[in-house]
């Protein structure tokens, strides 16, 4: 479980996160909505260690981030895969030395046991050819998907997407969406989705939480969330233009 309580952030005068608290039981795939810089992006590298929090302390699996030792943070890591906003491809090495990379930093497998994790994992997202082509050689929703063969070869527990659809057409942007269903369904993930994408959302989400103002405004399920009557969740989730928070945090 994940649990974030009673988190603040600032960066110097931009308070981002003022009291943000919100669980995420094992199995459940928890969908983070808000406008664009009230601090979604923030919020979830808190789990991982790439922030910290001025006040209040997130724990994964009873463990408080902030305050494991380097090694111990390196082995939380492990249980987390990260699927970045823009894929965080390096376009000089192939999509197998991608997927490759994080898995073989562990050094716990073979060169032949790296080879069946790597295919494995492309084989997930659908990519089964894709191992000996470069990043620039694919299609943007190709890319994604190396990102997300990428996460899933560390075989993690944990599973975070940092808006897996923004950029993409809608075609495409549903396909996404099936492949992080069947993460949840095939692999047992817990995830953690970061989007401004309703229709993403609804469709892959167990619960969702909308943020705002630095703290969680509504959680619930897809239903509740679908059919609020707060009227800030409901001018975001139907799109009416309004007057939001503004900053450079995502």
């Amino acid at each position: 479980m994940i649990i974030f309580n009673n988190v603040h952030k600032a960066f110097g005068d931009r308070q981002v996160l003022s009291g943000f608290s919100l669980e995420v039981p094992e199995g459940e795939t928890m969908v983070i909505i808000g406008y664009s810089g009230t601090g979604k992006s923030v919020a979830i590298k808190h789990i991982v260690g790439l922030l910290v929090p001025d006040e209040g302390k997130v724990t994964v699996d009873g463990q408080h981030v902030a305050a494991l030792a380097r090694r111990e943070l390196y082995a939380l890591r492990a249980q987390i895969g990260y699927v970045f906003q823009f894929s965080a491809l390096f376009d000089s090495l192939s999509v197998f030395e991608n997927v490759a990379m994080g898995v073989r930093k562990q050094g716990h497998l073979t060169p032949a046991e790296l080879d069946a994790r790597v295919h494995e994992a492309l084989e997930l997202v659908d990519l089964p050819d894709a191992a000996d082509q470069l990043p620039v050689e694919l299609s943007g929703g190709m890319r994604k998907r190396v990102g997300i063969a990428r996460a899933i070869a560390l075989r993690p527990k944990y599973l975070l997407y940092d808006e897996p659809t923004t950029g993409l057409d809608p075609v495409t942007s549903a396909v996404i969406d099936e492949l992080m269903l069947r993460m949840q369904k095939q692999l047992g993930v817990t995830g953690i989705v970061i989007t401004h994408d309703m229709r993403s959302a609804y469709t892959v989400g167990t619960r969702i939480a909308m943020l705002y103002e630095g703290r969680v405004q509504q959680v619930g399920t897809v239903d509740e969330i679908r059919h609020s009557t707060d009227p800030i969740v409901r001018q975001f989730i139907e799109g009416r233009a309004t007057a939001m928070p503004a900053g450079p945090f995502a």
